[in-house]
């Protein structure tokens, strides 16, 4: 493997302790939160049966595209500043900024997101204790698990994680043998496929709109990206956790999402209770609503934890670049950021009082606000890889060498970007969900206008140094 160049040694402050599983299970931890236990339910109600399903065949396609041009991307340049580091160094040091900026809010957000999600399981069974008492202890769970030592971070979640793994292979398990009859009452069939309207009862135009909170339940797979900046051996672990996650957490939504809407008549879905709940009590499991719940509620807390680390992590690359108060770049002796790690954590409850104020609009609100952010960001990645690939061919560069390469080039990044920037834009068509441009466009304006106040901080850590990268070892 040949020298890193400088961006890396300068983000080699991070210990490396993490392994390929880890990386795995924080993907998979960050991409299978709410998005799928409880907003799903909105996307069937919005988008029927069969558009629902089309939905998230669509989204997965799509996250796979983004996800094979940050693999090329994450192991030529290991480092928990990303995507922002990809778009500083080879598209400008003005859209590093924003798309640092704009995915720490993302992060922020989610926290909040997650913890709603999970009190309003709680509060179902728990009706009389406070909801800040809640929070409180959910940001004690994610301090604790974030300032340890990221060996032992990766280990938590990879538990964490496995999870909610299985409780959803349980839950496809426990809705076929009800669709089926195989749980001793009569077999559901197709009923809730073809009745109440069809496949399609809003048209195929409910299925591309359906596409922005498919996005918000997609959203998290691209933590492998920061994560190899303390991965052990980026050049294979990386790779192999694109591979692994892009796959398998298609399979997981689609697969879920084709036995949700045979149990769920899709009139009946929506945000204020965890569709998986219900099709283990369709099931006729006893107790299976309560575990499910709880599974929701760890798979929730899982994912809030998985957006701390990931957030935090990029607000430390921010700081080094000059992008962030210096003050986030400082490290504990385990060499973890636990100054941004307290900062984003502080960020994400702010969140939690708007909720307060307005409990029944606020969460399809975060839900739009990331799937926004989420596409900017992965129409930024393709573009990124796009101009990586472009410079590694014009110094010479030979493109066996590199340990992953995007297939298809140019096509996949093209495409990646110009459907992305496309569901951003169908934001604007979505009235529920329109709040996402009002409120984001202005802040997109504000984050941009930003980066001119600090851009001689930022100008001045941006590389042109010529590109040198680990090889392959195929």
């Amino acid at each position: 493997m040949e020298q890193l160049d400088k961006i890396v040694q300068k983000e080699s402050q991070l210990k490396r302790d993490m392994r390929s599983r880890h990386m795995f299970m924080i993907s998979i931890g960050g991409v299978i939160g709410t998005g799928l236990f409880l907003s799903s339910g909105y996307t069937v109600n919005q988008a029927g049966p069969g558009g629902a399903v089309l939905a998230y065949v669509l989204g997965g396609i799509l996250v796979a595209i983004v996800m094979m041009c940050l693999g090329e991307l994450a192991t030529a340049m290991p480092v928990a500043g990303s995507f922002k580091t990809y778009a500083q160094e080879f598209i400008s040091p003005s859209v590093g900024y924003l798309s640092a900026w704009l995915y720490w809010l993302n992060g922020a957000l989610t926290i909040g997101g997650e913890w709603i999600a999970a009190t309003i399981i709680i509060h179902q069974y728990l009706p009389g204790v406070p909801l800040w008492l809640w929070y409180a202890a959910f940001a004690v769970i994610y301090l604790l698990l974030n300032i340890t030592a990221v060996g032992v971070y990766g280990e938590s979640e990879f538990w964490f994680a496995s999870i909610k793994v299985i409780g959803i292979i349980a839950a496809v398990v426990a809705g076929l043998a009800a669709i089926f009859g195989w749980t001793g009452h009569p077999a559901i069939g197709a009923t809730n496929y073809v009745g109440h309207g069809g496949l399609f009862p809003h048209g195929f135009t409910a299925v591309l709109l359906a596409l922005v909170p498919v996005c918000f339940a997609y959203s998290g797979t691209e933590l492998i990206g920061i994560a190899a900046g303390e991965s052990r051996n980026p050049a294979e672990s990386v790779p192999r956790a694109i591979r692994s996650t892009s796959v398998r957490t298609l399979l997981f939504y689609v697969i879920s999402m084709i036995v949700l809407v045979g149990i769920i008549p899709w009139q009946q879905a929506g945000v204020n209770d965890s569709p998986f709940a219900t099709i283990f009590q369709v099931a006729g499991i006893p107790y299976a609503h309560l575990i499910m719940d709880i599974i929701v509620i760890t798979s929730a807390l899982s994912a809030g934890s998985s957006w701390t680390y990931a957030s935090s992590r990029l607000l430390w690359s921010m700081s080094l670049d000059g992008m962030a108060p210096r003050v986030f770049s400082r490290l504990s002796k385990r060499r973890v950021p636990v100054p941004a790690v307290l900062f984003t954590l502080a960020i994400g409850t702010l969140s939690l009082w708007i909720y307060q104020v307005s409990p029944n609009t606020l969460y399809l609100w975060i839900v739009s606000g990331i799937g926004l952010v989420a596409v900017l960001d992965w129409a930024i990645i393709c573009w990124a890889q796009l101009a990586f690939r472009y410079r590694y061919l014009r110094e010479g560069g030979d493109v066996s060498k590199l340990a992953y390469r995007t297939p298809l080039f140019p096509v996949l990044p093209i495409v990646g970007m110009i459907l992305n920037l496309t569901i951003a834009v169908s934001l604007a068509f979505i009235p529920d969900q329109r709040i996402a441009i009002y409120a984001g466009v202005p802040i997109i304006v504000l984050i941009y206008l930003s980066y001119f106040l600090v851009r001689k901080r930022v100008g001045a850590s941006s590389s042109c140094a010529r590109l040198s990268v680990p090889e392959s070892a195929e």
